[in-house]
């Protein structure tokens, strides 16, 4: 019996060395991509094979340990600034009157859900200024006409292969439109808007695809590397929302930032992850919000959920000059 534990120790503990070292290859092979999701799971199953090792009478013992311990040290590196314990990035915006805040809601809606109406309960409650929605087919579309209705700038591009969107504002708008950035046909909005004051904006709404089985993740990195540049070089401040398909710890959403000039109201503040919304335990942060200098934030946070397999997100900008708390 002990030697069958013992197998399953080694065995556990390849997994973890070998899921630690295959996403510091870069390579766009979804299977070796996808390891960059469960980062936290990894590191308590490496907390548990540790314990494992110390109890058992293990060959390579003092080499086992170091090793898995190396492993679950990295892992929680990398996902240590998604907690409270990390310095946040972007300060709360206090004192901020009402007239000059704006409200940010983003959800992957899950084209085939039938809980509609409890999306658009949830919409009407928040009555965000700046509306987007990923997966929408014309079904969905259908649903949310006498919500559209009410927003004079309306952007909508349903599809049936889970990648439709709708875009929605209050906001003056100058500029809203759909483009393309990589060649899979997946949509991006990409619109200019005016904030209460007159302060001009850039809004970027992303849901590129994710790295499942038949899909690279060679279209899904060059999509958000490509908003990141158009953004990063841009005059106007920049918010960017949607399912990136990617965690906010990986290697593709440091170099959006870095080239975009991004900030995160997760950093400091805790994951919010956002999928799966049926399973709280396996759940990672894919649904993000970007926001770069010149953009407060007032809050920021994670809705209930409503029949998708995500969370909705929503949060509260402003443009206003106001102080600030951490």
């Amino acid at each position: 019996m002990i030697s069958f534990v013992m197998f399953l120790v080694w065995l556990a503990a390849l997994v973890i060395v070998v899921a630690t070292a295959l996403p510091l290859t870069r390579s766009v092979r979804w299977w070796v991509r996808a390891w960059e999701f469960p980062r936290l799971h990894i590191a308590i199953c490496a907390l548990v094979v540790l314990f494992l090792i110390f109890a058992l009478p293990m060959a390579f013992k003092d080499l086992l340990i170091v090793t898995i311990a190396a492993c679950m040290i990295y892992q929680l590196m990398r996902v240590f600034p998604y907690t409270r314990l990390a310095p946040t990035e972007i300060p709360i915006s206090a004192g901020v009157p009402e007239d000059s805040k704006l409200k940010l809601f983003s959800a992957n809606v899950l084209m085939e859900n039938s809980r509609k109406g409890d999306l658009i309960n949830i919409i009407e409650r928040e009555d965000p200024d700046v509306l987007f929605l990923m997966e929408i087919n014309q079904s969905w579309l259908d649903a949310l006409e006498d919500i559209l209705d009410r927003y004079p700038t309306v952007v909508t591009y349903p599809q049936d292969n889970y990648y439709g969107l709708v875009f929605a504002t209050r906001l003056t708008a100058p500029s809203a439109d759909v483009v393309f950035l990589s060649d899979d046909n997946t949509p991006t909005l990409r619109a200019e808007l005016l904030g209460p004051d007159g302060t001009g904006f850039n809004f970027v709404g992303l849901h590129p695809r994710p790295p499942v089985p038949g899909n690279t993740t060679a279209e899904r990195d060059e999509q958000i590397k490509k908003a990141a540049v158009f953004t990063g070089n841009a005059d106007w401040p920049t918010v960017c929302m949607g399912d990136f398909n990617d965690v906010a710890w990986s290697w593709t959403s440091r170099r959006f930032k870095q080239y975009g000039s991004y900030l995160e109201p997760r950093v400091g503040r805790g994951m919010f992850s956002t999928f799966h919304a049926q399973y709280p335990l396996l759940s990672v942060p894919i649904d993000q919000l970007y926001l770069t200098d010149g953009v407060g934030l007032v809050s920021f946070g994670r809705l209930e959920e409503f029949g998708s397999d995500h969370f909705p997100i929503h949060a509260v900008i402003t443009f206003h000059e106001i102080q600030t708390n951490s």
